[in-house]
């Protein structure tokens, strides 16, 4: 790993005490258990990090979906039809959405639907150069919620959303049903290609999650090291673990922070009791069985299509029917 993406080794930023990741933090330390949503680990290193992960030997989802799609990129865009409006939920990897965009006949529009605009203006920018017949108009907004997006386009096909990476898995299942219920209102009519990671021998899943280079406890880490740097906190790195582990009981990757010793941290002003062992909860990766995950689309409204999965069966890629109304 590059100095660059080490934790803690930007410049320290002046605490935004009022920022929803000082209330989010806050709110964690003061609760029992501790527990943060993992959308904080994406500021400008955490991302970085993230990207380093998705190059490793031991991370398979990332390298294992674009080749599911480089495979069904094709029969992807029959389903989809002419002038397609694709909606992608989260601005993903632009390496994705380019097979689709490349396999697609004549797509009208692509509306990208994120939380960080300024990600967005960066990634609608690089689309508009290199597809200058398409209509790129990025969506600022929190795609778990109900978003408002341009009327259709007069000659325009049906909606296709697109959520990959497997960020299904990151929702409880009562979240991931709500999330599909408001994707569902949004492609009326259209459909949504969904990526999955499946349940798997344990061991693969261990490995993916607790790398031998170290850049998924690096990743890990960087969320206290970016709350040092926004909030004026005092994490210090070395006396925290990054601890990953699969529960097969609720088919999830679990990722904590733990506490190496009994201490004490300032966020804010304020001051936080760890004994030693205790953890800060930081992400749930749920795994998926295909059937499990066509349930939960039919629990949502959608009707499930045809599912394409690797050799090894590692991970899905799902085309859901979006009910008409």
């Amino acid at each position: 790993m590059s100095p660059s993406l080490v934790p803690g080794s930007a410049d320290a930023a002046a605490p935004r005490a009022g920022s929803e990741f000082a209330a989010d933090m806050l709110k964690a330390l003061d609760t029992r258990p501790r527990s943060i949503s993992p959308k904080y680990f994406y500021d400008s290193a955490g991302s970085q990090l993230f990207d380093a992960i998705c190059e490793l030997p031991e991370y398979y989802p990332t390298r294992t979906e674009i080749g599911i799609l480089t495979q069904c990129a094709g029969e992807v865009a029959q389903l989809a039809g002419p002038r397609a409006e694709i909606v992608e939920f989260g601005a993903g990897s632009l390496l994705k959405i380019r097979l689709l965009l490349d396999a697609m006949k004549e797509p009208a529009r692509y509306m990208p639907v994120d939380i960080s605009g300024d990600h967005l203006a960066g990634s609608a920018a690089a689309l508009r150069r290199d597809y200058p017949g398409l209509d790129v108009h990025p969506v600022v907004g929190d795609y778990t919620q109900r978003v408002l997006l341009p009327v259709p386009r007069a000659g325009g096909g049906r909606r296709i959303g697109f959520f990959p990476g497997s960020t299904i898995g990151n929702f409880t299942p009562r979240e991931a049903v709500h999330f599909l219920e408001v994707a569902g209102q949004v492609l009326r009519g259209g459909a949504l290609l969904l990526g999955a990671d499946l349940v798997k021998d344990p061991a693969v899943l261990h490995a993916a999650y607790n790398d031998s280079a170290g850049v998924t406890a690096a990743f890990n880490l960087n969320l206290l090291a970016r709350a040092n740097r926004e909030l004026g906190a005092d994490f210090a790195l070395d006396q925290w673990a990054h601890y990953a582990f699969y529960e097969p009981r609720q088919q999830r990757i679990e990722m904590h922070l733990v506490s190496r010793r009994a201490q004490q941290v300032t966020v804010c002003g304020q001051r936080f009791d760890f004994a030693e062992g205790e953890a800060l909860h930081t992400e749930n990766s749920y795994k998926f069985t295909i059937e499990g995950l066509r349930a939960l689309a039919m629990e949502a409204g959608f009707r499930p299509g045809p599912v394409w999965c690797d050799a090894r069966q590692l991970f899905s890629v799902h085309w859901l029917y979006a009910p008409e109304s």
